[in-house]
């Protein structure tokens, strides 16, 4: 596969349009190219490949799971590195681009990683088995079709590298990518880093906080508990409680059409499952009361609400 820019991992050879079709003996073979995204596919990319008998695929239409290579690390690497929210702007370009060159370092040279080496079936049980974790440089150095010389580059990289000094750049990027994600904060690109002492320091009690990128899914604020449209049975209500009294084991069905032949034009088709959930919540409530002796919830957040009154009253509030 054939990687643009910074995406480009070790061993990997970048390729553009206006590159030299003349490969040098030490240069890795270029793999096929396979594209997912149509506006990559133009006439220049065809006619070079063409001209340099590169295969030059793409996905098929409306399918999403048809690409070859080109996603599979979305959400193993850039997401769990970029996150989810809506980036746009000359800005967070530049700081995508500081941290993708950090990630890239960090990714193929310090995180090992599982490769499939087989996988079998017995009935309905899948049997995989890996190969040794190891990073892409590790795989890169293993291989017998990769130069000597090639190799000790790879060698004198991994030396001059630093992995906690990556992995600050990597969290000072994201830091900065979830402050222009909101809005808030208009910052400029180029600020001070951070001291690599504060930051090592931090590492050991980082645990303690949870998830530590900036950019990770923010959490839901939980369940919602208003409703968002006027509940279409909030009057015939009275009439469907007292039904499902006297017969507790009715249908939800049976209920909705009672309720249209005493409401005509009140219930459209479409609201039957509103009707279901409702008497189902019915029933739920009913259950806790037989099984627990509790109040339903209306009647429990109702009887909080005036012994919290009384409390108050008498003085005892904290």
């Amino acid at each position: 596969m054939v990687f643009r820019g910074s995406e480009a991992p070790v061993g990997c050879r970048r390729v553009h349009p206006t590159d030299s079709p003349t490969n040098s003996p030490e240069d890795p073979p270029i793999l096929p190219i396979d594209s997912a995204i149509e506006p990559f596919i133009n006439d220049t990319l065809v006619d070079y490949c063409r001209d340099n008998e590169i295969e030059l695929t793409r996905c098929r239409a409306y399918k999403k799971n048809d690409q070859a290579w080109i996603e599979q690390k979305n959400g193993a690497v850039i997401r769990r590195m970029v996150g989810y929210g809506r980036l746009e702007g000359a800005q967070t370009a530049a700081v995508l681009n500081k941290l993708y060159t950090s990630a890239r370092l960090f990714v193929n040279f310090f995180q090992p990683s599982f490769k499939l080496l087989s996988k079998t079936r017995e009935g309905a049980k899948v049997i995989k088995k890996y190969h040794p974790p190891a990073t892409p440089c590790e795989r890169l150095l293993e291989r017998k079709d990769v130069s000597d010389e090639c190799k000790e580059q790879l060698r004198q990289k991994l030396v001059a590298l630093d992995p906690v000094q990556l992995l600050s750049e990597i969290r000072e990027a994201q830091r900065m990518l979830a402050q222009l994600e909101v809005g808030v904060v208009k910052i400029e690109i180029a600020q001070s880093t951070p001291e690599l002492s504060g930051f090592v320091a931090s590492l050991s009690t980082a645990w303690r906080d949870g998830e530590v990128r900036p950019t990770h899914r923010k959490r839901t604020n939980g369940p919602r508990t208003y409703r968002t449209r006027v509940d279409p049975f909030a009057a015939a209500w009275p009439q469907v409680e007292q039904w499902l009294n006297e017969q507790p084991n009715a249908n939800a069905k049976d209920l909705f059409l009672r309720s249209q032949e005493i409401m005509p034009g009140a219930f459209p088709p479409g609201q039957l499952r509103t009707l279901q959930r409702r008497v189902k919540q019915w029933r739920s409530e009913i259950a806790r009361q037989l099984v627990f002796g509790l109040e339903s919830e209306a009647e429990m957040d109702r009887n909080m609400s005036v012994a919290d009154a009384a409390t108050n009253a008498d003085g005892l509030h904290p």
